[in-house]
């Protein structure tokens, strides 16, 4: 674009561009007759600017995966480093260093239980992954019957066809019905659903025996349970209490079904412990057999995902016959841009004491989220580690977009879904910008 050219018009001409010529994701591209994309020109810190200098405070972390601010002097530093060696190779029957390192740490994160990764490009792919690994491995073990999934109500793990097959939310998956396989869901372990006087840790255990009562049924022919640790997110913010996934790993074990623990939102910080399925562990560590991982793993910069699973999975692909090998494969697989973001990221987890300084800043925006949860048009108000969410009581059937539209004009970033509001900032927000944010959603909410 001519950057000679007036800021105001530099702002129009790239709206209509862009409304001409990209075809935006879960948009209705005719809303956008009224409603302005809204053009950013570059960010910093929690903050999106456009070319007239406007504002917007990033409180949904641009779709959940911005943890350390945008422009971050780190991971821009890494990335200028790698350019200057290696910007990519094809993963197969090639290796680089950037790829093992960060395998080793993921490994190491989970205290060598999984230590195998398998590398794709964005959540829907890990998802995707998982599925076809948990389906060729009971295949390949001679449990050809066990090619069944199971999934929570309300779960939400992607777009794709194999990842939508397992997804229960109607927006997404009513039309596409045609096209997708078969899945079974089980009660959800929602603390909201729980009845009046009982805890969030009863309704889960009352949620895992319908779980139970599935697999006794039909563990012959199931090949795992997938699962969004302690937080469904597109249903809703949904939280749940950790007694549900000890319960669910215990229940895999005994029925000899995989656990597929989808952290691509849920990890790396976000609920409070690194990994969301180490809150299910009591007197012993609990882990799944695969894990999926994306959003938050390069800090919000690259597209990367990846799976990880255990030895005895590995072993059963390890063969002389290829057809028993994992058929599958992203031209980017382990791309080595990425990868370096990523180990960048883990570093500033290890120097900067992250989970225990996101601690300190969920306590504080909990504390400036007072008023918000007393509010008499506030139901469920929530927490879990930096997701704070709440139902606001509406008639307006388009309340999202009306609450999103009113938001921008308060300097605010904040995407609802249905009438679910929620906070996921980046883990740098500072005083003044959380005093921005809940008075802001204050003001929206007497408004």
């Amino acid at each position: 674009m001519n950057e000679d050219l007036p800021i105001s018009t530099r702002n129009s001409l790239l709206l209509n561009r862009s409304r001409a010529a990209v075809w935006h994701p879960c948009t209705q591209m005719k809303q956008h007759e009224t409603l302005p994309l809204i053009p950013v020109a570059r960010a910093q810190g929690c903050w999106l600017y456009d070319f007239d200098g406007a504002r917007y405070l990033d409180a949904i972390s641009s779709w959940w995966v911005n943890l350390f601010g945008h422009g971050n002097a780190h991971i821009n530093a890494a990335l200028r480093d790698q350019l200057e060696t290696l910007e990519h190779a094809m993963l197969a029957g090639f290796t680089h260093e950037p790829v093992v390192e960060l395998s080793e740490r993921l490994s190491k994160l989970t205290g060598g239980a999984l230590g195998h990764c398998f590398y794709g490009s964005d959540g829907a792919s890990a998802v995707e992954i998982a599925l076809k690994m948990s389906f060729h491995y009971w295949r390949n073990s001679g449990q050809e019957r066990k090619c069944d999934f199971v999934s929570l109500a309300g779960s939400y793990h992607g777009e794709t066809l194999g990842a939508l097959s397992v997804t229960d939310v109607a927006l997404f998956k009513d039309t596409y019905a045609p096209l997708l396989r078969g899945s079974q869901q089980v009660q959800s372990p929602d603390a909201r659903l729980a009845e009046p006087g009982e805890s969030a840790h009863d309704y889960a255990l009352r949620a895992a025996r319908s779980l139970e009562a599935h697999l006794q049924r039909h563990h012959a022919t199931t090949a795992a349970l997938i699962v969004e640790p302690l937080v469904q997110g597109a249903s809703g913010m949904a939280m749940y209490d950790a007694a549900y996934l000890a319960e669910a790993r215990a229940l895999c074990d005994r029925y000899e079904v995989h656990l597929i623990a989808d952290e691509i939102m849920t990890g790396f910080g976000r609920t409070g412990t690194f990994f969301a399925y180490e809150q299910a562990a009591v007197s012993s560590p609990v882990s799944p057999d695969f894990l999926c991982l994306s959003k938050g793993i390069t800090g919000g910069y690259l597209p990367l995902s990846v799976v990880m699973t255990r030895d005895e999975i590995y072993a059963a692909f390890y063969d002389d016959n290829v057809t028993r090998g994992f058929l599958h494969s992203h031209s980017y697989t382990g791309n080595a841009l990425a990868c370096r973001a990523a180990l960048a990221t883990m570093e500033i987890f290890d120097s900067d004491d992250v989970i225990a300084t996101n601690r300190r800043t969920s306590a504080k925006i909990t504390a400036a989220c007072d008023g918000i949860a007393r509010h008499p048009r506030v139901r469920n108000f929530r927490h879990r580690g930096m997701i704070w969410a709440f139902e606001v009581d509406t008639r307006d059937a388009a309340f999202a977009r009306h609450f999103h539209q009113l938001a921008l004009a308060k300097e605010l970033l904040l995407r609802p879904i249905s009438n679910t509001v929620y906070f996921m900032p980046p883990y740098v927000i500072n005083d003044e910008e959380i005093d921005l944010l809940t008075r802001g959603a204050r003001e929206l909410l007497d408004a």
